[in-house]
C-alpha cells in the first residue's frame, strides 16, 4: 500500500474533524439463525449499546419463524439494555387481525417505536391486500406507537414512477409515521435531491440516511441489485484488486462512509441509521471517528 494503516485511520480522522459535535446513530439487527450467529448478534448488541444510540431496529422475515425470533429478540434487547428496541413489522402474509394482535402484544411488552413495512412480496405476480400506508393506520388505530416507514431516494423498485413513490411516502407520513429511514446509498447528491424533493411536497419529518458501511464490495453489489441503489463507477475502482485484502476493504469502506457522513452533516443531517449486517466492528469504528463517544 501507498501509506500505512496508522496514517489511513490518521486521515480518516483528520476528514472528520469538521461534523457537528452532536452527532444521532441508530442500528439496523436481523434475527440469527444459528446459536453461533446469536452469539455475534447480542455480542454486537452490547458493544454498540455503548454508544447510546437513539434507537435499534431488528428486521422482520416473511416466515413465521423468523417473525418469532424479531419478537424475542426486540424483547429482550429492551428488557437487557433498556435500549429503545423497534421491530420491523410488514403486513405480508399476515391478516389484519393477526397485525392488531402483534401490535396489542408490543405495546403491552412496552415497545413503543415500530418500522412499519410492507414486505417483500411472496408472489411478486399477486397485488397484495395491504400495503405500508394500510399499517401505519392500522398501528395508530391500535396505539400512539411510533412509527418509522421507508424512503427511497433512488425510487422503489416496483415504483411506477419517482414521483408516485414520493406520494406514497407522503401518504405513510399523513397516515401518521414519524420519520423515514432510506434505503442505504452511496451517492450523496441522490440523497440530497430526494430530501429536497420531499421539502417540497410537504413532507415534514426527518428523512433519516440508511448508511451501509461496506467491507464486503461483492455483498454489497447484491444487495444494491436488488434494491435498486446506484453503485458509482469511482466506487468499483477503489475496490479494485482488494478481493483477498480484508483490511484495506474495511478502511476503503470507513473512509467511504465518513466522506459520506461528513457532506450529509455539512448539509445539517444529525440522525443516522446505519445496518450493521449484526457485525460491530465495522459500525462501531465508524461512530468512533464521527466522534460517537460512549457514555
Amino acid at each position: 500500500m501507498g501509506y500505512s494503516y496508522a496514517s489511513q485511520l490518521d486521515a480518516l480522522n483528520r476528514s472528520v474533524a469538521d461534523l457537528d459535535d452532536r452527532i444521532n446513530v441508530s442500528f439496523e439487527f436481523f434475527p440469527p439463525r444459528t446459536e453461533e450467529m446469536e452469539q455475534t448478534l447480542w455480542n454486537s448488541v452490547h458493544r454498540l449499546k455503548t454508544l447510546k444510540p437513539k434507537f435499534v431496529s431488528v428486521t422482520y422475515g416473511a416466515n413465521s419463524g423468523e417473525r418469532d425470533r424479531t419478537h424475542v429478540i426486540v424483547k429482550n434487547i429492551k428488557e437487557q439494555t433498556g435500549i429503545e428496541a423497534a421491530p420491523h413489522l410488514t403486513c405480508v402474509d399476515a391478516t389484519e387481525e393477526e397485525l392488531r394482535g402483534i401490535a396489542r402484544d408490543y405495546w403491552g411488552s412496552g415497545i413503543r417505536h415500530i418500522v412499519a413495512l410492507r414486505g417483500d412480496l411472496p408472489d411478486p405476480s399477486r397485488k397484495p391486500d395491504m400495503y405500508a400506508v394500510d399499517l401505519v393506520r392500522l398501528l395508530k388505530d391500535e396505539a400512539d406507537f411510533d412509527i418509522s416507514v421507508a424512503a427511497y431516494p433512488e425510487v422503489h423498485p416496483e415504483a411506477k414512477s419517482a414521483q408516485a413513490d414520493l406520494l406514497n411516502l407522503k401518504a405513510k407520513v399523513e397516515a401518521g409515521a414519524s420519520r423515514a429511514i432510506t434505503q442505504f446509498f452511496f451517492d450523496v447528491e441522490s440523497y440530497l435531491r430526494f430530501r429536497d424533493r420531499c421539502v417540497a411536497a410537504g413532507i415534514d419529518v426527518e428523512i433519516v440516511p440508511g448508511i451501509l458501511p461496506v467491507s464486503n464490495f461483492k455483498q454489497a453489489v447484491k444487495f444494491a441489485k436488488m434494491t435498486n441503489v446506484k453503485i458509482p463507477g469511482w466506487m468499483h475502482k477503489q475496490f479494485e484488486g482488494l478481493d483477498n485484502d480484508p483490511v484495506t476493504r474495511q478502511m476503503v469502506g470507513a473512509s467511504i462512509a465518513i466522506d459520506m457522513a461528513r457532506v450529509l452533516s455539512r448539509e445539517g443531517v444529525t440522525d443516522f441509521h446505519f445496518y450493521t449486517l449484526n457485525r460491530a466492528e465495522h459500525t462501531y469504528a465508524l461512530c468512533h471517528t464521527l466522534g460517537v463517544r460512549p457514555e
